[in-house]
């Protein structure tokens, strides 16, 4: 008889040493775009001093970065602040009050 394992993580997010969802991808994506920056300038002719210099300010900087940003939103927090920022912080109101409180007669078609 087979036996089959149960996948008990089914609807959670995806978590690697503490990275959570779309900061996972941030930093994934970061630190692919920096491999690809250093690789560029050290075919350009950069120094390779320059290159390593770039390769680990940068890397480090951007896993700093996320780490803090992980810490300080936690798993929903940059889909909340980017929420927020549509949202208006007022509605204007341009028509006279009087206008809003009169009630509009049906007309009745017989």
């Amino acid at each position: 008889m087979n036996t089959y394992n149960i996948n008990k993580g089914i609807g959670r997010t995806i978590e690697f040493r503490g990275l959570k969802a779309q900061y996972l991808f941030i930093f994934a994506g970061g630190l692919l775009g920096i491999l690809i920056l250093v690789m560029i300038l050290y075919m350009a002719g950069t120094s390779s001093y320059i290159c390593l210099f770039l390769g680990a300010g940068g890397s480090s900087l951007l896993v700093w970065q996320t780490f803090s940003l992980n810490r300080k939103y936690g798993e929903h927090g940059l889909m909340k602040i980017g929420a927020k920022k549509r949202h208006p912080r007022y509605i204007i109101c341009r028509k006279p009050v009087p206008r809003y409180l009169r009630s509009a007669a049906k007309s009745s078609i017989v």
